[in-house]
């Protein structure tokens, strides 16, 4: 799906991710790395190969892409540092890309690990006229890329059958991205008049509401 916001080319992918053509920047939410290690040491029963799912969908992406930027947009890492770190690591340096974390509030490891990969890392980015954070925010004049919020949009069947799928949710000076990392759920918002709502699926995005 390609928009065109404030004059500039987006392209929503099914995967999850946003990419900012006339920047060559990729930007990607709430990826929550060490998440799946977090659950299986206090016991959940996740299998161990959902740990390299998040590394798969992230190369598929990039591939796809073939960005010269990437920007996280907060809560790359889950917690603090495990056993999905050196695979982190190890991931890093395959990326030609150069690599921005925007800090959100589950990014608690130190910025200094993140530098000596070669990770910028601060609280918010402003490019031209879009300001680039984890929590949604609102900035006069500006139009704010964001995670946190992991969207969601439940659509209702004519037999009240009814689904839930992530989303881009739009507003006029807004867009919440959908959280990338598997295990990570979704919370259902409500659009309003003027929002528009992009459902991802397996292969497409939708717009379902406008």
């Amino acid at each position: 799906m390609t928009l065109n916001i404030n004059n500039q080319t987006f392209i929503l992918h099914p995967c999850g991710v946003v990419f900012w053509k006339d920047k060559d920047l990729l930007l990607i939410a709430d990826v929550h790395l060490g998440k799946v290690s977090h659950f299986r040491k206090h016991g959940s029963a996740v299998p161990a190969k959902a740990i390299l799912k998040n590394f798969d969908q992230l190369d598929r992406a990039i591939s796809f892409f073939n960005p010269a930027n990437i920007c996280f947009l907060g809560d790359l890492f889950h917690s603090y540092v495990n056993t999905e770190w050196n695979i982190f690591e190890s991931w890093i340096l395959n990326q030609t890309a150069k690599i921005t974390l925007i800090t959100g509030n589950h990014d608690i490891i130190s910025e200094h690990k993140y530098a000596a990969l070669g990770i910028s890392t601060g609280t918010e980015l402003t490019l031209d006229n879009f300001l680039l954070t984890h929590h949604p925010d609102q900035r006069e004049n500006l139009f704010n890329f964001c995670g946190h919020i992991h969207p969601g949009i439940r659509l209702q069947g004519l037999g009240k059958q009814s689904l839930k799928l992530p989303c881009f949710f739009q507003k006029s000076d807004q867009m919440i991205v959908p959280a990338f990392g598997e295990f990570t759920g979704i919370y259902i918002l409500e659009p309003e008049e003027n929002d528009k709502v992009y459902a991802m699926t397996d292969k497409e995005v939708i717009l379902v509401h406008q």
